[in-house]
């Protein structure tokens, strides 16, 4: 016994040592530190150096890390952000999953690589998920999980999750087709049970038994009634078939809705940090290196195959819902991979031999490298779907596929600003602008902001504002100023190209998302460039000062000297 728990702890923190080595090192080379814990977990895991006794135990604890990744984001999405992007979290995804099984049980059919009706139907089940850990973790990595794309993209993910559920009750079924009525009838049942249990308990017995813990002021009892909340719900939801995360990220909706929601985010970021980097880590051990370089050239074009199909069946089903153009190529590139929970639906399959053991083999190794290539691909996504719009003819259809509806821009505009992005920050800047009567034109993809817009008669223009399409009918040379307050760092670095490009000597004012953009934007010729962690601080340190009897000439003064060096004095230290 003693030597089994010497063999766990040292497992434990091999994995540990070499996710954060691995990290480490991506982090480095400028890649995403996801990318150094799948690899350290090839090295280390049994098809590489062979260092773990037991990766079972391993992958029991990455299934936590799984479950600590999705209450996180179902405490930050809150049902308000989940309510924007309803119509396509269940339509759009039902398409996405429906068209992805009907092309994949076809093409296999006609390929030869499925005997039957239901091994085609399984096939297409797998590669229909897509992978909400990698994804979560770039977006977040990236700082874009609240941006348009990153909503839809978890969204359609969420709804995933769900179907992975559904997906398992009716498997073993699809041998016997009199049966699957049967299964799926109870698999919906077992879900509408588990969502009717979860409300009630978020309205009448969450909230109280929270401010309970809460009031006795003893964080660890409060660390602990959260993980047991997370961690009770995704075990109610695996005993009732559904899957894990699917039940962890409930239970984050729920912690969202009640007053101590940020301190139980606080409470379980280390906890998800340390057991996501487990998960990513037991992914890698599952790639056996010999397999993949004596398939090499199989595995290559399975996954070119899959990643540029299901991103042409996801592209046109965003778009048709009313997204702009980028929002649905970043969305499509980001969600093209094959999902880690691919992995539980191929077990079942093998075991009902939907596929052999070669088959399965090829399906772990191809689902591997998509989710290695996924956060790669979603770095440069932005700048692909900018040079695809450049193209004349996706040029021409995107201009003839807007309608009148998407522009509202008076055509004696001039000495306006234009503001890029109207989320919480870009609402403020307007307002103050409207508030001193000056001309404001925004530009926004996101239809919700875009009705807000036209219900206050505020000019706009739908569409992505990075976009030169977009920009070109923002009359930017009779503009006074632009301001950026967009959230994806990438389309800010775009938009202040092109914007300069258009109108040269325009006075921009660019939000910056980390320290290290702050010098680059100004290089690029951003006016002013704001940091808003640094003016809260600054905020924060002028009241300060003010209520320590500092006189308010001598306060501006310091904030000023403060701001005119960009910053440089405090980032200093």
């Amino acid at each position: 016994m003693a030597a089994a728990v010497d063999n766990f702890i040292l497992d434990l923190t091999l994995t540990l040592g070499a996710s954060a080595l691995g990290g480490f090192l991506a982090n480095k080379l400028r890649q995403p530190v996801l990318l150094g814990y799948l690899v350290s977990g090839v090295i280390i895991g049994p098809f590489g150096l062979g260092l773990l006794t037991n990766v079972e135990e391993i992958n029991s604890l990455a299934g936590i890390g799984v479950a600590f990744l999705l209450f996180a984001l179902g405490v930050e999405f809150s049902v308000a952000e989940l309510r924007r992007v309803q119509d396509i979290a269940v339509k759009g995804s039902v398409l996405q999953i429906g068209l992805t099984i009907a092309v994949v049980s076809l093409f296999s059919w006609l390929a030869g690589w499925a005997d039957t009706p239901a091994e085609g139907i399984f096939l297409g089940a797998i590669l229909s998920l897509s992978s909400t850990a990698v994804v979560l973790k770039t977006l977040a990595e990236r700082g874009e999980t609240n941006t348009v794309h990153g909503q839809v993209m978890l969204a359609i993910l969420i709804a995933q999750d769900l179907a992975l559920g559904l997906m398992l009750a009716i498997l073993p079924a699809l041998n016997e087709p009199s049966n699957i009525t049967i299964a799926l009838v109870g698999a919906i049942l077992k879900a509408v049970m588990f969502f009717a249990t979860a409300f009630a308990m978020g309205c009448w017995v969450i909230p109280p038994m929270m401010k309970i813990v809460a009031q006795t002021e003893n964080s660890e009892l409060f660390l602990l009634a959260t993980i047991a909340l997370c961690l009770g719900v995704a075990l109610v939801t695996a005993k009732l078939g559904l899957s894990i995360e699917m039940g962890a990220f409930v239970a984050g909706l729920i912690i969202s809705e009640i007053d101590y929601s940020a301190q139980a985010l606080a409470k379980v970021i280390p906890l998800r940090d340390t057991f996501g980097s487990l998960f990513f880590a037991s992914i890698g051990m599952l790639v056996d290196p010999d397999i993949l370089w004596a398939n090499s050239g199989v595995i290559l074009g399975l996954v070119i195959m899959i990643m540029l199909g299901k991103a042409i069946i996801i592209f046109p089903i965003i778009w048709k819902f009313g997204y702009s153009f980028k929002t649905a190529v970043t969305s499509a590139l980001g969600l093209n991979q094959i999902g880690e929970f691919s992995f539980v639906l191929a077990i079942v399959g093998r075991q009902l031999d939907f596929i052999n053991q070669e088959q399965y083999l090829l399906l772990i190794g191809t689902t591997a490298i998509t989710l290695v290539v996924t956060p790669i691909i979603m770095d440069f996504s932005a700048q692909i779907a900018e040079e695809l719009a450049k193209i004349p003819v996706i040029a021409r259809y995107i201009d003839l596929s807007k309608s009148d509806r998407d522009i509202f821009v008076p055509e004696t505009i001039c000495n306006h600003v234009v503001v890029a992005g109207y989320g919480r920050v870009g609402q403020v800047i307007v307002n103050i602008l409207r508030d001193r009567e000056y001309p404001v034109l925004v530009i926004e993809n996101s239809e919700a902001a875009i009705k807000q817009l036209r219900k206050d008669q505020i000019p706009y223009i739908f569409g992505d504002a990075d976009a030169e399409l977009v920009l070109e009918k923002a009359h930017l040379t009779k503009a006074i100023a632009l301001a950026i307050a967009l959230p994806d760092p990438a389309s800010t670095r775009i938009l202040l190209k092109h914007a300069l490009a258009l109108a040269p000597n325009l006075a921009i004012v660019a939000r910056s998302h980390n320290n290290s953009e702050i010098d680059l934007l100004n290089k690029m010729g951003a006016k002013e460039v704001v940091q808003p962690e640094f003016e809260a601080a600054l905020e924060m340190g002028a009241q300060i000062l003010t209520t320590l009897g500092e006189a308010a000439p001598m306060v501006n003064m310091v904030l000023q000297s403060i701001r005119s060096d960009r910053y440089m004095s405090v980032r200093s230290r």
